[in-house]
């Protein structure tokens, strides 16, 4: 059975000396020491370890199971969610007036992947609750806020999101979900969801929808759609538990993996709602979660991605097979072990250096985040609104091919249930798809946040490339970063010239490079996050740090990325300058 051990130390190294968060303006930040954080992450790695990674393959084997309109999780998940809410876990970085710890939109991303790499399916059960949370505290009245958040902080009570109907996913004008107002102010919802995370479980003792569903007097598409509250047990005034909403699971569906967290699908006859936000506005209190959700999505796929790297190396380790090219490394067995050889280094490089640079990009996005909400930083909300789509849809994409590229350390035995491997696959290529499909992610960056705020967001991010590259002017260490750098930022500054010059024209030239630019930008976000990284390396190194190994190691690991895999960016390029023609040529029936 495969096994997970938090990545505290790597954590660590960029809570400290890459973000250096105690000394940060941002608020809290200053309260984030080592000792603190050290212990924080410790016990998570705890709980993960020893209660959450246990249950993993014992989720996907189960699945969960739909028996009376009531779904079963698997064996094991009540006992370890109880565990997680007494821990206090589920309210790490909640608002305290409502039962939170208060901490830091950051601390709670570090946590939240060592407790995704150890079960994701799991996980998603708390996860989904915090993003409803944060829309019913950001949107919410006073009364509802204080109804529902207290229960949904402990996750007494979780939380989803209702948005895909059976004939619309990305296109939500499409939806047929109704919303009828009724003369108490409340209304009655009747539609059919589905995909529906968590939509039902016995884990909880009530579930809070969040739906969104189309009010009279709204119009057409999008502009139509309100997000209403829809509790799975109506809430009596006094925070009781009253009758049964007139809502069910209709079926959860079978998945490729992810068997641990149910997926259902749910009918709303006539349950009663309360608006949330503004009327014919849920689109934008949805987008309270959909930007969280979407960070968290992208953490998914390079969080399976680590899981899988940390079993696959431990296999290079321990699997003799072959001799080194150049001699015996193993004199005392039969064979030397997989990690010898020059290809399997490459594909765990491959692995170690686009996992610990996503962990960079994500750390850095979600104090981004924080700087948002606790400065009512307008630069830094623009920022990270850049960087959701990369991060979900490049981070997803890689993450998925990393958790295929450790199952393919194993050779035959990776392809084979009992050694585990196959789950982390499985797992992370739901990330890919859920969220907004990664083609969607793709449009969002290229059609409307390039164009941001007439794109000050993008030249912001260009000019800080710029400024990280002339900050080490002079220092030979750092060459092999800054050149490289450069380069992969010329070439996303000349792709987004050729959308620009060739957009407007002709619409397509820029679609049909959308994901190629989501790409190449994510390979140039990566190469920032490995040279801030370096650069913190090498100033440890200076300062007579103990661990050298360790600051060694990441120098080392930065140089792999940036002589392998930011290179690519050329390829991105030149297929981005090739405009429409070679996608749009066949007609539609010559398929």
């Amino acid at each position: 059975m495969p096994s997970y051990t938090a990545p505290a130390k790597d954590m660590q190294f960029l809570l400290h000396d890459v973000l250096k968060v105690s000394a940060s303006d941002v608020p809290g930040y200053g309260d984030l020491d080592q000792g603190f954080t050290a212990a924080v992450l410790e016990e998570a790695g705890k709980v993960a370890s020893e209660v959450l990674a246990p249950l993993n393959a014992v989720g996907d084997k189960e699945g969960c199971h739909l028996e009376n309109g009531v779904v079963r999780t698997p064996k094991g998940f009540d006992a370890a969610f109880k565990a997680m809410k007494e821990g206090g876990w589920t309210a790490l970085d909640c608002d305290p007036e409502y039962g939170g710890q208060g901490l830091p939109y950051l601390m709670g991303t570090a946590v939240g992947e060592i407790f995704v790499s150890a079960n994701m399916a799991f996980n998603m059960y708390q996860g989904l609750t915090h993003g409803a949370y944060s829309a019913i505290h950001v949107h919410g009245t006073a009364e509802q806020k204080a109804k529902y958040l207290p229960k949904m902080v402990s996750c007494d009570w979780t939380g989803t999101m209702n948005l895909t109907e059976p004939h619309c996913g990305t296109d939500l004008g499409l939806m047929r979900t109704k919303a009828e107002p009724q003369a108490d102010g409340s209304y009655k919802i009747t539609g059919q969801k589905i995909f529906i995370s968590a939509g039902e479980h016995d884990l909880a003792e009530n579930i809070i929808h969040l739906v969104l569903a189309k009010a009279p007097g709204g119009g057409e598409g999008t502009k139509g759609i309100s997000l209403f509250i829809v509790p799975k047990f109506l809430v009596n005034d006094d925070g009781s538990l009253g009758q049964r909403n007139s809502l069910s699971c209709g079926k959860i569906e079978e998945k490729m993996g992810i068997h641990g967290n149910a997926t259902c699908v749910m009918n709303y006859d006539g349950a009663t709602g309360w608006l949330l936000g503004d009327l014919h506005k849920g689109m934008r209190a949805m987008f309270t979660m959909m930007n969280e959700a979407r960070l968290g999505v992208g953490l998914q796929g390079y969080a399976q991605a680590e899981a899988a790297y940390q079993n696959a190396l431990a296999y290079a380790k321990d699997r003799l097979q072959g001799r080194a090219i150049t001699g015996v490394e193993n004199p005392d067995g039969p064979a030397d072990p997989l990690i010898v050889h020059p290809d399997i280094r490459r594909n765990l490089m491959d692995q170690k250096s686009f996992v610990e640079g996503a962990r960079a990009l994500t750390f850095w996005a979600a104090h981004l985040i924080d700087r948002s909400h606790r400065l009512d930083d307008a630069a830094a909300e623009g920022l990270v609104s850049l960087m959701i789509p990369v991060i979900k849809g490049f981070q997803t994409d890689k993450g998925f091919d990393m958790a295929v590229a450790a199952q393919q350390v194993y050779g035959g035995h990776g392809y084979i249930e009992e050694w585990g491997m196959s789950q982390f696959a499985r797992d992370a290529r739901i990330a890919m798809i859920y969220e907004g499909a990664n083609g969607v992610q793709a449009l969002d960056l290229v059609g409307r946040k390039l164009a941001q705020d007439g794109g000050k967001h993008v030249m912001a991010f260009f000019e800080m490339v710029k400024a990280e590259c002339k900050a080490h002017d002079g220092d030979d260490r750092m060459k092999g970063f800054t050149d490289a750098l450069k380069l992969a930022s010329k070439q996303l500054q000349q792709a987004g010239m050729f959308f620009m010059q060739q957009g407007m024209k002709n619409p397509n030239a820029a679609l049909s490079g959308s994901y190629d630019f989501m790409h190449l930008m994510g390979h140039v976000c990566l190469g920032l996050m490995w040279t801030r990284m370096a650069k913190a390396a090498y100033a440890a190194l200076d300062a007579g740090a103990a661990d050298k190994d360790f600051y060694q190691t990441k120098i080392a690991t930065g140089r792999y990325y940036m002589a392998r895999q930011l290179p690519a960016c050329a390829m991105h390029l030149a297929r981005i300058e090739t405009g429409a023609d070679p996608v749009m040529a066949l007609a539609a029936e010559a398929f």
